[in-house]
């Protein structure tokens, strides 16, 4: 079971990141840009690749992954922190890290 605590260690300890309050919740950013963020209280909301990945993520493994209509339509999904151990929870976060960072700024 990992913690929040857990989630604010690895995320930064990841290259070039930083924590700065999102929806008045912890976030992390890399390069700027919300990359994870605890939603509530044993919930993380991370970045996938895709949509497909998704719904991969929540199909093969819903007592980790999961969403809510607020998601639909956007390549996030929510893990229960519970149900993830520490060396997961790491290989998450540099995913989702990763993909922020190689993305284009909008505009």
């Amino acid at each position: 079971m990992t913690t929040e605590s857990d989630v604010r260690e690895l995320a930064l300890a990841l290259p070039q990141t930083t924590e700065k309050s999102s929806y008045g919740t912890p976030g992390f950013r890399v390069r700027d840009k919300l990359f994870a963020r605890i939603r509530e209280e044993g919930v993380l909301v991370i970045w996938c690749q895709s949509l497909e990945e998704k719904d991969f993520l929540i199909e093969g493994e819903p007592e980790k992954f999961f969403t809510t209509p607020h998601y639909d339509g956007y390549a996030n999904v929510l893990v229960r922190l519970a149900a993830v151990d520490h060396e997961e929870l790491g290989e998450l976060l540099a995913e989702s890290a990763r993909i922020r960072a190689g993305q284009a700024p909008a505009g």
